[in-house]
């Protein structure tokens, strides 16, 4: 059921910028009424996660829990800054950008808006590892598939 007024539940890539829409849920806030501050870092892991399926890139064919050629993404660094409070029932969107790719790592500028307001910013650097935590060289697939967002 796609339209203009009803989003694809993983988002939408235009312009380079993955564009996932989030709504605010009482389970969402703290005692204030605003968003609690871990709930950004979940938003933003579902923007991540949604441009790569986008991108045909998921989290199941990485063969996580395989003994042989498991491989996963994890987040080495995070450098964030909270803006402005989110609140129940905001209609937020969390935008997610490619800044760079090489070798074992891939690195992310994210952000959370409300309208034109910036509620949150993220610069994310993320490693692909084997199941011994080991840095793991991207595959092809992978290169090809956020290269084209670069």
């Amino acid at each position: 059921m796609a339209s203009d007024t009803w989003p694809d539940i993983a988002g939408k890539i235009e312009d380079g910028v993955h564009r996932l829409p989030v709504r605010v849920y009482y389970e969402d806030t703290d005692f204030s009424g605003a968003v609690y501050h871990a709930n950004y870092l979940k938003f933003c892991e579902r923007g991540r996660s949604d441009c790569l399926r986008l991108l045909g890139v998921h989290h199941h064919e990485l063969h996580w829990h395989e003994t042989e050629g498991r491989m996963g993404f994890v987040v080495r660094r995070m450098v964030c800054d909270f803006l402005r409070p989110a609140r129940i029932d905001d209609l937020l969107v969390v935008e997610s950008r490619f800044l760079a790719l090489r070798g074992a790592r891939m690195e992310i500028a994210q952000r959370v808006v409300r309208g034109d307001e910036v509620l949150f910013t993220a610069e994310v650097m993320a490693a692909l590892v084997d199941g011994n935590g080991r840095p793991k060289r991207m595959p092809a697939a992978i290169v090809e598939a956020v290269g084209r967002y670069l």
